[in-house]
């Protein structure tokens, strides 16, 4: 044992450190806690009896209220038992039918001496098993990947942890959108290729060829969606959000960050097999010049970048089947469906995504071509950095 972490020393440093700040990042406030007018109380309860003689069916969908009698399973009135209302307003992708047997998330309106004034079944309750699918694919993870997929579990928790306490609270805030995503993409590209390749010279040349890449793809964003007269309106719930008391927020700038950040797993997993190549051709061949390992990585690229771009594509497309469905299902013409905000908001998202990662490959190329065979590379990097030499090619 204490071979292995003396030999995964840098390893074991990064994982304590980000270890250290995805339990910060858990506990630090995003300053829109307490933005739920009154004093309320969620809990989970137990569906005990339905009366739907009151809901009406009205074509495909149903209107009208669902009564419901629930038993509190846990928060301070556990055990109760509680009259509520399950309002349906016609709205098939929100409206939902509770049944006995049930589990359901109830939000509790209290008045000021603390006792319940309204009982709301909010939704069907799906944290447990949200939690025990992530344990599975921990799990599963950790036993494919061993120590590898510890690295790769923990850079997924640190990723989810800065989207949602700094990326989505600094944009309602009002940073700059796309600075901001930026910053993030550039922290977290940063994080997960360190982590999993280590902190050397494969790392090193993944993170710029990826980092090119999403710089890439964001001034792309920035030009067509001015181009393509887009704007941020076409996000799903984003006039919810300016409704909301959000008006100041430039969506447009939101949609442009957006579209680059979706795009940036894909472009640092490319840049990766690239690095990760190179550096293997540089290994048998520590004599080999820089032009023939950049024409090494171009090789490479050329080979994965054709089924990533597909991946982009199919992953886009599952986002918006139903709308394309609904046009075909009209017989609304080619010309009509991609001139629409909407279609052409995507066509934006997987074509400037899939240039980005088309360029990957080449910056990759060039920039391991220089750093995976200067000698000294090692060398300077510990003087940088205070540390011993970065590891060997």
């Amino acid at each position: 044992m204490k071979s292995f972490f003396a030999a995964n020393r840098r390893d074991v440093v990064l994982i304590v450190v980000l270890t250290v700040l995805s339990i910060a990042l858990l506990y630090l406030p995003t300053g829109f806690e307490n933005r739920v007018a009154g004093q309320s109380v969620r809990c989970k309860a137990r569906v005990l009896d339905v009366d739907n003689s009151e809901i009406k069916q009205l074509g495909m969908v149903k209107a009208g209220d669902q009564p419901v009698r629930l038993r509190l399973l846990d928060g301070p009135f556990a055990g109760r038992e509680l009259e509520g209302n399950n309002p349906l307003m016609g709205q098939m992708d929100r409206d939902k039918i509770f049944k006995p047997g049930d589990t359901a998330l109830v939000v509790l309106s209290l008045d000021a001496h603390g006792n319940i004034r309204f009982v709301n079944p909010q939704d069907h309750y799906r944290l447990d098993l949200e939690l025990v699918l992530l344990g599975l694919f921990g799990l599963a993870l950790l036993c494919f990947g061993g120590w590898t997929g510890l690295k790769a579990l923990l850079s997924f928790v640190f990723s989810a942890l800065m989207l949602w306490k700094v990326l989505v609270p600094g944009l309602l805030k009002g940073y700059p959108p796309v600075i901001t995503a930026f910053g993030t993409v550039a922290v977290l590209t940063a994080v997960v290729i360190f982590l999993v390749a280590g902190l050397n010279r494969k790392g090193v040349v993944a993170f710029l060829g990826a980092m090119l890449g999403v710089m890439t793809s964001a001034m792309l964003a920035i030009y067509y969606t001015t181009a393509f007269h887009l704007h941020g309106a076409v996000l799903p719930f984003a006039e919810t959000l300016l409704y909301s008391g959000f008006g100041h927020l430039n969506l447009t700038e939101i949609f442009v960050a957006a579209v680059f950040l979706a795009a940036s797993g894909a472009v640092m997993d490319l840049a990766m097999d690239v690095a990760a190549s190179m550096e293997e051709v540089v290994s048998k061949r520590p004599d080999i010049g820089v032009w023939d390992v950049v024409g090494s990585g171009l090789r490479v690229g050329r080979a994965v970048v054709g089924t990533m771009t597909t991946t982009l594509l199919l992953a886009y497309s599952g986002g918006y089947i139903t709308l394309l469905m609904a046009f075909m299902a009209q017989g609304v013409p080619l010309t009509n469906l991609f001139n629409l905000v909407y279609v052409a908001g995507e066509v934006l998202k997987t074509l400037v995504g899939s240039f980005g990662l088309v360029m990957v490959a080449p910056f990759t190329a060039l920039v391991g071509g220089f750093i995976l065979t200067y000698n000294r590379f090692d060398e300077l990097s510990a003087s940088i950095m205070g540390a011993d030499p970065l590891e060997p090619v």
